[in-house]
């Protein structure tokens, strides 16, 4: 559509969101709001993207950076028209379709967009409205028309009268404009009496003077249709593109055992043949791969699980690498920068960070394993340590193939651990272990023979006597 230029209408203030974060950058399904109309237009292959922004939008500047979008200032909040007329210096000489979108309107779609423009096209209009009729029309311009059903003006709810509040055909702020006509037949819009602003719907009456062609296009499913202005809307808005997400990922054949209770973010992928259980989120840009099960209530952010991996119950990872074949939980952490090769298995309770576990290794459980680089066919006791951290650095552990790390061993970095070594259970290791040595670094045992007789006596004797409620 080299023909189109689009702008999308970012000024806003959101002040009914009650946030101190700007409203197109509240996050939806992970992603900014204001990514999803920017995203709509590079689909459709626009020949540019021009962001209406106010004066405070350092924010989305930087939420949107490296996209091909252009940035333009309304200096002062007057109103959709105005805000329109700011791109006529970018736009001069443009004399094609001029698209304009609201930047809250996550849930158009593609193809009721593409509709709209080759309406306008086909009908030779000056300017197309996309409308919809939905069943409570508060908040939205009607759209009045005469007997012949023809437009005869679009009227903002705090000018609509009575009646024509029960209209419920309304105006959805997308539309379509001869890119030729669109300027000269801005300056003309009146000022609002009531909010001392100009509107887009002005500029259709503008037209209608004019005695140009207007044409609508009524969307076939109003739900496209919603604008984000409050919280509630934006939780309205997450419930329809969740389920349009899980109705993909159903199509590519992945398994959602329980729709309604997995919360997957708009980026994330996944591979046939994998099974999701029950309370399960997966945010970001986290990529799962084909034949893997996810268990309940499991939390998976900007991380890469490759095919046939099992996240048992209770799981978090974030930022992390998890190969082929691997096993991970039940109730582990994965923290960022944990790469785990072929067939590692990280178990219960352990805590993994910035750390390799080797192909084939094993860490089943009680362990934490921190700055760590892990070889292959490893096992690490339960209730291993790494100590990283000496109060003032991070330092590295190596453990290298064929290692075996008895349980409740200290291992205080810097470290390396030689080929096929063997840690005692209890030790603490402060020193390098050469390959293929045992190494025991922990008090010898003290036994006492017969002792265990008088010291259950003694204790006994220093036991304060019971009294009734005992």
């Amino acid at each position: 559509m080299h023909d189109v230029c689009a702008v999308i209408l970012a000024a806003g203030e959101g002040t009914r969101m009650r946030s101190r974060i700007p409203k197109v950058l509240h996050p939806l399904l992970g992603r900014p709001l204001i990514s999803y109309p920017v995203d709509l237009c590079l689909g459709l292959g626009v020949k540019r993207v021009l962001l209406l922004v106010g004066p405070r939008a350092e924010g989305v500047r930087q939420a949107l950076a490296g996209r091909p979008v252009e940035f333009v200032e309304q200096p002062e909040p007057r109103g959709t028209a105005d805000a329109v007329l700011q791109t006529e210096m970018a736009l001069a000489g443009f004399r094609g379709t001029v698209l304009v979108l609201g930047g809250d309107t996550p849930l158009l779609t593609e193809s009721t967009v593409a509709g709209l423009l080759d309406a306008h096209r086909a009908a030779r209009a000056v300017a197309t409205v996309l409308t919809a009729r939905v069943e409570d029309p508060a908040g939205y311009g009607r759209i009045l028309r005469d007997r012949r059903s023809a437009l005869r003006r679009i009227v903002e709810e705090v000018e609509a009268t009575a009646k024509e509040k029960g209209v419920r055909e309304v105006n959805t702020g997308c539309y379509g404009f001869a890119g030729a006509a669109l300027f000269p037949a801005l300056k003309r819009v009146p000022v609002s009496p009531v909010k001392g602003e100009s509107f887009l719907p002005g500029l259709v009456e503008v037209f209608l003077r004019q005695r140009r062609r207007v044409h609508t296009v009524e969307a076939s499913d109003s739900t496209e249709v919603l604008g984000v202005n409050t919280r509630a809307e934006l939780a309205q808005a997450a419930v329809v593109l969740r389920q349009r997400v899980h109705e993909r990922l159903m199509a590519e054949g992945v398994t959602l055992l329980d729709p309604a209770t997995a919360y997957i973010d708009a980026a994330v992928t996944i591979g046939p043949d994998t099974v999701i259980y029950p309370g399960v989120i997966l945010q970001g840009a986290t990529t799962i791969g084909a034949g893997c099960v996810i268990y309940g209530h499991c939390r998976i952010q900007n991380s890469h699980l490759a095919d046939a991996v099992t996240i048992l119950d209770g799981s978090v990872i974030s930022e992390s690498e998890i190969a082929e074949g691997c096993v991970v939980g039940p109730y582990a952490h994965l923290r960022p920068h944990s790469r785990l090769r072929s067939k590692a298995k990280v178990g219960n309770f352990c805590e993994v960070k910035k750390a390799v576990i080797g192909a084939g290794s094993k860490v089943p459980h009680l362990a934490y394993v921190g700055d760590a680089t892990i070889g292959e066919n490893v096992n690490v006791g339960a209730g291993t340590i790494t100590c990283n951290y000496d109060g003032f650095a991070k330092h590295q552990t190596v453990i290298e193939d064929e290692v075996f790390v008895g349980s409740n061993a200290n291992l205080v970095a810097p470290i390396t651990i030689g080929r096929g070594a063997i840690i005692a259970a209890g030790s603490t290791i402060t020193e390098a272990v050469p390959p293929d040595a045992v190494a025991f670094g922990r008090a010898p045992q003290v036994t006492k023979e017969g002792r265990a007789k008088a010291t259950r006596q003694k204790r006994q004797a220093m036991a304060p006597p019971k009294s009734d409620e005992d």
